[in-house]
């Protein structure tokens, strides 16, 4: 069984990501950050370490979808 945990995120960015989620196939705002997780866990573990500009090009796709200001 799979064990969870909890993350928190300010409640407007959670707004945010509820309008952005609609129309897709994410479900709710765990699905979207479960899957932007193991996309930037499973790029690193392919690469072995993330150079700073793949660094840099994960914090802008982040900060697009209002993750980050």
């Amino acid at each position: 069984m799979t064990e969870y945990t909890t993350v928190s995120i300010p409640k407007d960015l959670a707004d945010r990501v509820e309008e952005t989620i609609e129309g897709t196939s994410f479900q709710n705002t765990s699905d979207l950050v479960r899957f932007l997780l193991r996309s930037i866990v499973i790029q690193h573990q392919k690469e072995g370490q993330l150079t700073e500009a793949e660094f840099e090009e994960i914090t802008e796709q982040l900060r697009g979808l209002g993750y980050l200001e």
